[in-house]
Parts: C-alpha cells; structure tokens; sequence
C-alpha cells in the first residue's frame, strides 16, 4: 500500500501496518502522480487509487473492479443519478446519460503510467478516470455503493460516526406489488428492463411491479413506510416515471438511516410474459440502481399453475425481500 501524504504530515507514522509513504504535489494529479512513481520497477501489475475521505471501501465494491481489469484498462464505480438536473438556465438535463463516480478508480499499473507520463508536469484533472480516457484506455463502468461516500460536509461526519459506532445487525424488510395487464403501446417494465410484449402494466407510474416490491422490501427494513407514502400516485409528478427513481430514493433512505443493502431477492409471479430470457439483464439493472455487487441481486419466477388472476393472465405480482445491515 502506498499514502500519498502532504509535505510535513507525521500522522500516518503512528498508524500501523506495511506501507510506504510518499509526498504530494499541489494537486491531485500531482499527487497521483508520486504515489504512480513510487510503484515503478515493483511487480505491480493492478493499481487502486483511492480517497482517503472515502472510509467505507467494502470487498464487495473491489471485486467487480478486479473482474473489469480482466478486459479493460481501467474501471470506476459508478451510481445512477436519480435527481432531475438541471443546467444553469434551467434547462433540463438528460441523467441517464450521467452517472456518478467513485473511487477505487483501478487501472492496469503499465497503462494508468503511460497516460500520466503524457501528461504536462503542471496539468491538473478531476480524476484519475479523465487521464485515462484522454489517453484511450478502454473503461469500465462497476457498480459503486451509496455506503462508499466522500466524508466532506458535516452531515456526513454524523452519517460516519453512526456507520462507526458500534457491531451491526441484519434487518430484513419485505415488499408485495401487483399490476393488471392490458394491451398497450407503452414499453412494458419488469425489474428495469424493457421486456417485448404487446402488454403493458397499468399503474400510474411505469408500474414496475418488481422495482415496487423491492422499493416496499427496503423502505420495510428500515421503517420508512411505504412507496405510496412517498411517491403518492394522486401526484401527477409521479405519472409515467421511471420506478429507478423510486428505488434508488428507497437506498438512500436506508443510507441516511445509517443503514446499508447488503442483498435483494425478488420472485415475480406470472404466466406471461417468460422472465428468463430477461433474468440477468434484470439482476444487472437491479444492481445498478442499488449499488450492490450482482451476486447479491436475485430475480427469479414462478406461476400459480393457472390459478388466480396471475393464472388467467390478467396481471403480474412481485414479492421482495431486502436485508440491510444497521448499526446495533
């Protein structure tokens, strides 16, 4: 491991472990840039950088980067963005095209030098990811984590001391949702993904039945109501939204109550349409919007063998479980 340090900083001497210590420059870049040097003629092959007000990195949020360096040069963690954006004349901007990023930003050691070695002595840039696109490097998006936040405004201090404050504990909340079916020209949603039916679900929202049972699934575990309680659908606000936004805000509001996602399991029940061929792209957007690694995302189905509403193909249902860890 090596910490990059300011100029006259003694306090990482005290700390215990095997590192190696190097001074920054005047900015980050500099400073990557020193921490980067210090590694050349080493067998380092993968590097990691970090921010150090960055205090919650789990193994979760490292091994999908590990996996993406088996075929890119670099990769970053990433979140959808939710919110509505807006430029400066209040123009709207388009936040599917945009997502936020995190750091571990990993990158083969051989390829992240090459780019900085480019580089001006006196450039600056945001991120180490900016260098390495400018330079051609083949990136990855992987998913990041709500929980791997940047200590910087005091409201995340108390966040952190909560996250710190002592052993934590599984909670699990549970979350149902049913939508009837209808001949429709509109795109019919299940788990994020567009799936090709000539059906469409009918709900005031987009009627996401899966994302509405993990929505009601986490904002159970963390007793924050329900998704009616927060997305009321006599709002026209909520009228054809998108249900991502209904579950990243549910995330964010187990975040906020110091607590953390650490799985999702959603059963869809229906006759039709056939859920598999859309299986892992569903776990994969679920895992998007979550922040959680995909081996902790499961969407699966079942039929009620032709009994019921669900039997005559009149809807579909969701069940959700979601287990977050909270502080004891």
């Amino acid at each position: 491991m090596v910490i990059v340090v300011a100029s006259g900083d003694t306090r990482v001497a005290q700390l215990s472990g095997e590192f190696t210590t190097v001074i920054g420059g005047a900015s980050r870049t500099a400073s990557v840039r020193a921490g980067l040097d210090s590694l050349r003629g080493t067998q380092v092959d993968e590097v990691f950088i970090h921010d150090g007000a960055r205090p919650f990195l789990t193994r979760a949020l490292v091994d999908p980067l590990i996996e993406a360096l088996r075929t890119h040069d670099g990769a970053v963690p990433s979140l959808a963005i939710v919110d509505a954006i807006k430029g400066e004349d209040f123009a709207a901007v388009d936040r599917d095209r945009l997502k936020r990023v995190q750091t571990p930003q990993a990158f083969r050691l051989p390829a992240i030098q090459r780019a900085f070695d480019a580089l001006p002595a006196d450039a600056s840039a945001h991120d180490d990811i900016a260098i390495a696109r400018d330079a051609g490097l083949s990136l990855a998006f992987t998913p990041g984590s709500e929980t791997n936040f940047k200590v910087t405004v005091p409201s995340d201090f108390a966040k952190a001391e909560g996250m710190l404050s002592g052993p934590s504990i599984s909670v699990s909340g549970s979350g149902f949702d049913v939508h009837r079916l209808e001949t429709s020209n509109k795109p019919l949603m299940i788990c994020g993904v567009e799936v090709d039916s000539p059906l469409a679900l009918v709900g005031h929202s987009d009627a996401d039945v899966g994302l509405h049972a993990l929505t009601d699934a986490i904002l159970g575990a963390v007793a924050k109501g329900d998704i009616g309680d927060h997305f009321p659908p006599s709002d026209p606000q909520w009228k054809g939204a998108s249900s991502d936004r209904f579950l990243a805000h549910a995330v964010a509001l187990a975040n906020e109550a110091g607590a953390a996602l650490i799985h999702a399991d959603i059963t869809l029940i229906c006759e039709r349409p056939k859920v598999k061929p859309y299986r892992e792209a569903m776990r994969a957007k679920v895992a998007d919007i979550t922040g959680l690694p995909l081996a902790r995302v499961s969407v699966k189905a079942t039929t009620t063998e032709g009994l019921g509403f669900t039997g005559r193909r009149e809807g579909i249902a969701a069940q959700a479980i979601a287990t977050v860890e909270i502080p004891r």
